[in-house]
């Protein structure tokens, strides 16, 4: 079972799951690259800094391990504050801090050098699913059981902003490149909820549109690296095994690809140019290729 993955750079990803382990590989060779066992419990969510050799996990064991590819098998940072499982981390696009969310409704922001907690808020029924920090900027994006997508200033770890309640509990979000837009993606089931909202962050609480499609409960929500000469677009996975691509401004759905086996799909991520990398509870991870100007999506390989 993987619960997450993510780009590291153009040729490695990290992914973490239920077998307690870290794992980088090589998506363009096909080959394990680094194993790093080090959580007592479950990994939940993996991330990093495009382009750095640290990386970041949390865990159900109640603390997030800093990591480095050229730092051996051992954890070089630990950082420990939170009461239940971890559910959310952040990287600032510095590198410098890292923002942590968990089911004990509180939010962490660390120094990521020292492993000293900067600072920390709590608020009642706030079961954090996500985190996504705005590029360029001290925002941070979250996702929660409670329905409520909130904005947080990291520079007082304080609510700047909240978005109108959805109707079923958000799983996810992300944020475009630009910091201009958010989208975050429902819970659901029969296709009651299942979808993914696109917010103005511009306007926050400002609802753009929605991308309604999936059967059961979004899990995972990705703008996509823009390609020359096509609108923008946007991916979807879900525990209805499938994994859909978006027009940003009309919210058709361009293509559908259903991984029949995989199990409810848990993650996305952007590999290189045209690929999806795709995580799954039965079966992996999924390099997926995509092809916009067919609208074609397909599996290429799988580890």
């Amino acid at each position: 079972m993987v619960n997450s993955v993510a780009p590291l750079n153009s040729d490695l990803c990290v992914s973490g799951g239920g077998d307690k382990a870290v794992v980088v590989y090589d998506w363009r060779m096909g080959k394990l690259q680094h194993r790093f066992p080090g959580h007592q419990r479950e990994v939940t969510k993996v991330g990093c800094q495009y382009g750095s050799s640290r990386l970041f996990s949390a865990s159900r064991d109640l603390t997030v391990l800093m990591w480095d590819l050229h730092g051996g098998d051992q954890p070089v940072q630990e950082f420990c504050g939170h009461d239940l499982v971890v559910s959310g981390l952040a990287v600032s696009p510095d590198g410098s801090q890292l923002c942590t969310g968990s089911r004990d409704n509180a939010l962490c922001l660390w120094d990521v050098e020292s492993g000293e907690c900067l600072l920390k808020n709590a608020i009642s029924r706030n079961l954090v699913t996500h985190l996504c920090w705005v590029p360029g900027g001290s925002c941070v994006v979250q996702t929660s059981e409670d329905k409520m997508v909130r904005l947080w200033d990291c520079r007082s770890l304080q609510v700047s902003s909240t978005f109108p309640p959805k109707q079923h509990i958000q799983t996810h979000c992300d944020v475009s490149n630009d910091g201009r837009y958010c989208l975050t993606c429902s819970h659901g089931f029969g296709g009651q909820g299942c979808e993914a909202t696109l917010w103005d962050l511009r306007q926050t609480g400002s609802k753009v549109c929605e991308y309604r499609g999936h059967l059961q409960s979004t899990t995972s929500c990705l703008f996509l690296p823009p390609s020359p000469g096509s609108a923008p677009t946007l991916a979807t996975s879900s525990q209805d095994c499938s994994v859909r691509i978006w027009d940003q401004n009309s919210a058709a759905c361009l293509t559908t690809l259903t991984l029949d086996g995989s199990g409810p799909l848990s993650s996305l991520a952007s590999g290189y140019a045209g690929h999806l990398l795709c995580a799954s509870f039965n079966t992996g991870i999924h390099l997926l290729s995509l092809q916009l100007d067919l609208a074609r999506l397909c599996e290429t390989a799988r580890f």
